[in-house]
């Protein structure tokens, strides 16, 4: 879909290539830090138990679309909605309540505490049992429960990914958000964790995730937004954008 098209969708108040009506969506967002606006009118959505991707290049917004729709950004313009209900002007930590759980790139776990120790951090909201979800995070990823009473500093990139996204589902989300979940992560650790994604995802959770490994993130994904200045510029499910000729000469490598 060119950018014209997904504009037109977005001005009709819909995620712009979708096929139900999604349960998160970041709706024609304006909006930067201080005067200078990032995004420009991007519309970011995505539907239960759906992954959806934020791809494009450095500096495009990505991120930043990311945070606004977590409510760490003020829009300009634009909303955002889950499960239809406008949270627009809900801080993030009341997100979380309703349901949203959020994985930044960097500084995602607590170093000087063990693994068991930061899932149980990801719990502090709830007010019933844990051990149910601790076991489902640990079936996710059983390198966690082996590992469980080590410091989680400790760990290997790839693990401490899995620590922190481990942490997020403590929340039981409804949607989970995840910034760069690969950065810095070999091939065969980036694989194992879209698998995981892949395991979310069927469990009726939603994926929206921010990814610079655009090729291997859209092979995954049901729904691609690719950004280019903060303006949606191609959006389309993540096959037919893996298909296109315009995005893979300018954001695939050809």
């Amino acid at each position: 879909m060119s950018v014209d098209a997904a504009e037109a969708s977005a001005r009709a108040g819909s995620a712009p290539a979708g096929g139900g009506d999604p349960v998160l969506i970041g709706d024609h967002m304006t909006g930067g830090y201080g005067a200078a606006d990032i995004l420009h009118a991007c519309t970011i959505a995505v539907e239960r138990g759906q992954i959806a991707v934020i791809v494009g290049p450095n500096g495009a917004g990505k991120s930043t679309a990311m945070k606004a729709v977590f409510g760490m950004l003020k829009l300009r313009e634009g909303s955002v909605r889950l499960e239809g209900e406008d949270i627009t002007a809900l801080s993030p930590q009341k997100r979380v309540a309703r349901g949203m759980a959020f994985v930044p790139q960097n500084n995602n776990i607590f170093p000087s505490l063990t693994v068991q120790e930061n899932l149980e951090m990801g719990a502090f909201l709830r007010e019933e049992g844990i051990d149910e979800t601790m076991e489902q995070v640990y079936d996710l990823f059983p390198i966690l429960r082996d590992k469980r009473q080590q410091a989680a500093g400790e760990l290997s990139g790839g693990q401490r990914q899995q620590v922190a996204v481990g942490r997020a589902l403590m929340t039981r989300p409804s949607v989970l958000m995840l910034d760069e979940p690969t950065a810095g992560v070999s091939p065969i650790v980036m694989d194992e964790l879209f698998d995981r994604i892949i395991e979310v995802a069927r469990t009726g959770i939603s994926i929206l995730m921010v990814e610079q490994n655009a090729r291997q993130a859209l092979a995954i994904a049901d729904m691609g937004y690719v950004l280019v200045q903060g303006r949606n510029r191609f959006t389309d499910t993540g096959a037919a954008l893996l298909a296109d000729p315009d995005v893979r000469k300018s954001f695939l490598g050809g």
